[in-house]
């Protein structure tokens, strides 16, 4: 499998509402760290995720988190 694009090498620190959301695994979307559509065709698919309540989250931005979508620090380990 193709490796993703790094789309930054610093998590998305967001507070989000309760609700479904779509995580960009591909790392070419435009609306990082959120999937836009641009994987179709490719090795890649957005992971889905729910939060219950308000949460404030590190979302993964290098896409090599082990975590899915919470960055793990991975990205402190990347070759620049």
């Amino acid at each position: 499998m193709a490796d993703p694009k790094i789309a930054d090498r610093r998590p998305a620190v967001l507070e989000l509402d309760p609700g479904n959301y779509y995580w960009c695994s591909c790392g070419q979307s435009k609306k990082q760290p959120f999937c836009d559509g641009t994987h179709k065709g490719g090795p890649f698919a957005p992971k889905p995720f729910t939060l219950a309540a308000k949460t404030k989250v590190a979302l993964c931005q290098c896409k090599h988190s082990k975590n899915g979508h919470l960055c793990d620090g991975s990205h402190k380990t990347l070759a620049p």
